[in-house]
């Protein structure tokens, strides 16, 4: 599991791609021995595991899956991405539940500045739609942060300078895709609706669901 608190900001070394999967070979800051083989490591938000561990380095295989469902399959050598290493049983928990499983891509459609912050619209598909909530958290390139507002199939969030310097989110552009894992209680929910649907909300129902005692 993780936070969506960006720890290092790591640079693509290499690419092997392979018939079943690519092999990112990663260039990163973190200390000797804090990565090591078989660990799970958010790269740009999705969730990898650590294999030849080098000097400075280690590598991460992506499966065919992975990459339909990501921006991995965009990426060149020399691009940065957002690293996090998973939360340790006894971490403090900074942002939000990020498990580094990736919903779908979104695409930029608006940046502009708002004081010292910068605001970003974001758009998505109708099925991620339904998982994002006004003021609810949601993790863009493995960031955590918080929706602003959302409209349709539209969501803003607000990055503050902070943020700014930690993560390649500027270094996004308009029109650009970004990975989008959706807050796991808005997943729940969903789920839940989507159960429901079709079937009425009732007294029994919510007797059997807790929401009201029965006599």
């Amino acid at each position: 599991m993780f936070t969506g608190i960006i720890e290092d900001i790591g640079t693509i070394a290499a690419i092997e791609k392979k018939s079943g999967s690519w092999v990112f070979v990663i260039k990163t800051a973190f200390e000797p021995g804090t990565v090591r083989e078989g660990d799970s490591v958010s790269v740009d938000g999705v969730c990898l595991t650590a294999t030849g561990i080098g000097n400075g380095t280690f590598g991460a295989d992506a499966s065919l899956e992975t990459l339909r469902l990501t921006t991995l399959k965009d990426k060149t050598t020399g691009q940065r991405v957002n690293l996090e290493r998973a939360m340790p049983a006894d971490g403090r928990f900074g942002g939000h539940i990020v498990t580094g499983h990736v919903d779908g891509t979104g695409v930029i459609s608006d940046i502009r500045s708002e004081g010292d912050s910068i605001r970003i619209t974001i758009e998505i598909s109708s099925e991620l739609s339904r998982s994002i909530v006004k003021k609810g958290s949601v993790a863009i390139d493995g960031i955590s942060l918080t929706v602003n507002d959302q409209s349709d199939n539209k969501f803003t969030i607000n990055i503050i300078p902070y943020t700014a310097s930690r993560t390649t989110i500027l270094e996004k552009n308009q029109r650009d895709k970004i990975n989008i894992e959706t807050d796991i209680l808005g997943k729940y929910v969903d789920s839940f609706l989507k159960k429901r649907e079709g079937k009425k909300l009732d007294v029994d129902f919510l007797s059997r669901h807790g929401f009201i005692k029965g006599e």
